[in-house]
């Protein structure tokens, strides 16, 4: 599977923004998906997860409420829709795809995730 990210940018606090992951090579039916975000110097944190169905997902206290990840499987791509951006949003946000054989599962550990996108950066100012 590779998968690509896009829709960062710079923004303005209180902005909004919508990131999207493409995938190719094979269909992410089967896979849940996670968007991760990586400031320098730090460890890359997990940001929101969905589950295979799209039933399930799963926010990091941070973004829960501002941030609303989906899917759509027949266009293979995940969104990670982000609004009221704050200045401590401004990340690298990583795509990733883990496959599972559960429907409702929600992955939150990076090392579970096999597939990893390119990156996008989103820059947020005050």
């Amino acid at each position: 599977v590779q998968l690509q990210a896009s829709g960062g940018g710079l923004v303005q606090a209180g902005d909004s923004l919508r990131l999207s992951c493409a995938a190719s090579g094979r269909t992410l039916s089967g896979y849940a998906m996670g968007w991760f975000r990586q400031v320098p110097g730090k460890e890359r944190e997990i940001a929101a997860a969905i589950s295979w169905s799209g039933d399930s997902t799963y926010y990091e206290d941070s973004v829960r409420g501002r941030f609303t990840i989906t899917r759509d499987n027949a266009k293979n791509t995940v969104y990670l829709q982000m609004n009221m951006l704050k200045p401590e949003d401004t990340a690298v946000y990583y795509c990733a795809a883990a496959p599972t054989r559960y429907s409702e599962y929600v992955i939150r550990l990076g090392y579970e995730y096999v597939y990893w996108g390119q990156g996008t950066q989103v820059t947020v100012s005050s």
